[in-house]
């Protein structure tokens, strides 16, 4: 794989000549497979991954032997797990290990009763949303927002099927946020980047760097978290990610944030030596920030920090609960997560409805909308009239390709049968 010259250069100086040789080595072996389950469909020790590994930063994160076929998984149209890049799981670990620190005299990540907001600013797809959304408490109001129109809709898509309540998705620039005097406890700013961290995983992302797109990405990661850190309460946090190497996006960038806008980088705690995280690279800068580097490892390339803004928390007048208008915002919780008639699918059957295919029901089928379901969880709805049942499931979901495997290749494991009848046989 030829990188570019430049940044050859720049990141063995930046590295070091060890770190760089075993980060190149690193192109030489299959980038790692992993997910993330959602707690709230996949009851621990009632479901297993198949010969899975966990990740250590992220007691919901599995590492796979290989990469299946995951567009033919029922499961992961149901919202049962998330195909994560692990080293986008750290952002797990820094939520538990500042559970007592964000606003402790109001709401806190631990409290049960909380009245904790939090945005994601540049969400889409949705990998670290439902992360967040699985992590934080349920009373918590998470809004999770992507500026482009259609990733909005693929954000969109993914914290539906992952079926968390008080979540919601808006397609805003950062500065509307401002505008509208919006106020969140912890913002997580995953900002655009120059995507050095993801040339192993995505060899295309290589063709689109050059020191010009550095360039261009960290003046804009400026402007993004100063939007940001306006709309943060006192006392609240905001996490700042790229998937990036250089200085200048990441602990240059951070240094402009503690003198330009006053923030104040915490230490996460419980950070294992094994793990290998890289802290900082820029000489003479010793904040705590943390970065993954493929061949060090397991994982792509990463860098997060957890700035703190100074003061005291507000506890008199609580943040609002997200946008009072945007260009979209969307319910997140499924109707066909209320309760209902249900019908459970084979695999085949389970297959052909995700393909928006109309279906035939049991006899004796209520008439009407009926959820099908999947070895137990639900898929989505059919308008069942007798001969035939009418395909609910959303047209911009669908699955198109026309071939179906003659097996399903589970990636879950229930340990037990379900009384609905879903089982993944044909």
């Amino acid at each position: 794989m030829q990188l570019p010259e430049e940044f050859v250069r720049e990141t063995r100086r930046l590295m070091g000549d060890e770190r760089f040789e075993r980060y190149l080595k690193a192109f030489e072996e299959e980038p790692p497979v992993s997910i993330r389950l959602n707690p709230r469909k996949v009851e621990r020790g009632a479901w297993s991954v198949e010969r899975g590994e966990p990740v250590p930063w992220c007691s919901q994160g599995y590492y796979l032997p290989r990469r299946p076929n995951f567009t033919m998984d029922p499961l992961l149209h149901a919202g049962c797990y998330y195909v994560q890049e692990a080293s986008s799981m750290f952002l797990a670990h820094i939520l538990h290990a500042q559970r007592s620190t964000l606003n402790p005299q109001r709401s806190t990540l631990n409290t049960q009763h909380s009245t904790l907001t939090a945005l994601d600013l540049c969400a889409a797809p949705g990998g670290k949303s439902t992360l967040l959304r699985s992590v934080l408490p349920e009373e918590c109001m998470l809004v999770s927002n992507e500026p482009n129109a259609k990733r909005a809709a693929i954000l969109a898509e993914n914290v539906q099927k992952w079926g968390y309540p008080n979540h919601t998705v808006t397609n805003l620039y950062p500065r509307d946020f401002v505008k509208q005097k919006q106020r969140f406890d912890l913002i997580l700013c995953d900002v655009p980047c120059s995507g050095e961290g993801m040339f192993r995983k995505d060899p295309a992302t290589i063709s689109e760097w050059s020191p010009q797109n550095v360039e261009k990405c960290w003046r804009l990661q400026r402007e993004i978290v100063s939007d940001a850190w306006r709309c943060l309460n006192d006392g609240g946090l905001l996490i700042y990610s790229t998937c990036t190497f250089n200085t200048k996006e990441n602990e240059e960038n951070v240094r402009w944030f503690m003198d330009e806008l006053g923030a104040e980088v915490l230490p996460v705690s419980g950070v294992k030596p094994e793990w290998h995280i890289t802290g900082s690279l820029l000489e003479g800068f010793t904040q705590p920030v943390y970065r993954f580097i493929p061949g060090l490892t397991r994982g792509e390339g990463l860098f997060m920090c957890v700035l703190s803004k100074k003061g005291a928390p507000d506890t008199q007048n609580g943040p609002s609960m997200g946008p009072k208008r945007s260009h979209r915002e969307t319910k997140t919780v499924p109707a066909w997560d209320q309760i209902g008639p249900t019908v459970g699918l084979n695999y085949p059957q389970a297959i052909n409805y995700l393909r928006r295919e109309a279906l035939v029901l049991p006899e004796g089928t209520p008439r009407g909308v009926v959820t099908v379901t999947f070895m137990g969880q639900p898929l989505g709805q059919v308008k069942n009239i007798g001969n035939r049942a009418n395909n609910l499931y959303p047209k911009e979901w669908r699955i198109k390709t026309t071939h179906i495997p003659t097996e399903y290749e589970a990636i879950l494991r229930h340990s037990e049968p379900h009384p609905d009848g879903g089982n993944p046989e044909g």
